[in-house]
Order: C-alpha cells, then sequence, then structure tokens
C-alpha cells in the first residue's frame, strides 16, 4: 500500500500510556512512510499544563521509541509546531480529531499550508486519556 506522505509528524505528552495513544500512532504510520513522534518535555509540559507527568520524559520516551509505528522519537520542548518543522520538514501533521475547529488549529493549518504542510485529523479514542487514568488511581 502507498504511504500518502513521506515524512509524518505527531506529538503528546504520552503519559499513562493508553490505547487512544497507540491507536494516534498506529493510524498516522498508516499515512506515512517515516513517522516522527515528538514527546513532551516534562518541563514543556509543566509549562502548558500546569502538571508533571507521572511517568518521567525518559520514560516515556523509551515507551514511544519502542511502538513498531514509530521511526524516530524527538522530545517535543515547545507547542509552537512551526519550531518542529523548521528542523524535521515533515511533509504532514497528524492531531485527534477532538481538537479540529478549534481556533488553534485553524491557526496551524493556515500556517502549514503556507509551507505545504498538511495538517491530518485522525479519529479520537473517545472514553480514554491519561487524565482519566489518574483520576482513577486518585479514587
Amino acid at each position: 500500500m502507498e504511504k500518502k506522505y513521506k515524512v509524518g509528524y505527531t506529538t503528546g505528552v504520552f503519559d499513562l500510556f493508553h490505547i487512544g495513544h497507540l491507536n494516534i500512532l498506529r493510524r498516522a504510520k498508516e499515512c506515512c512512510e517515516y513517522l516522527i513522534v515528538g514527546v513532551s518535555t516534562d518541563e514543556c509540559v509543566q509549562e502548558y499544563k500546569h502538571k508533571i507527568p507521572v511517568i518521567p520524559f525518559e520514560e516515556r520516551v523509551a515507551i514511544v521509541g519502542a511502538i513498531r509505528y514509530v521511526d524516530k522519537v524527538v522530545p517535543q520542548v515547545t507547542m509552537n509546531k512551526m519550531e518542529a518543522w523548521k528542523e524535521l520538514k515533515f511533509d504532514a501533521i497528524f492531531h485527534g480529531d477532538d481538537w479540529k475547529g478549534s481556533t488553534l488549529y485553524d491557526k496551524y493549518e493556515e500556517e502549514f499550508a503556507e509551507v505545504g504542510v498538511r495538517l491530518v485529523f485522525l479519529p479520537h479514542t473517545k472514553g480514554t486519556s491519561s487524565t482519566k487514568i489518574a483520576k482513577k488511581l486518585q479514587e
């Protein structure tokens, strides 16, 4: 099967790894020949989510890197996806469709279109999230 994109990119915290994480990585890899995954550093997560991940950065990188759909793992040190593109030169960026139509991702779609990058929304896995898992563990 021919892949639609040569180099794809997706990002995430990937804390408390679950089926939703696996689904996004599998679906992204189905669309591209080479998949780069940005794993948010602990500092990056602290800055935008105001919390520290349960699983340390190095362990999250090891988990994501061990998944067969992933060709390369890089640290995501900023939420600015254009900064990642300047360094990695991917031709598609993948994200869950739960963000489709948001102001932030409408802006990303415009910015990436200017440099020939396609923003591809993949089906979000409903019913699971690291936040829900963490909440259950606290109960």
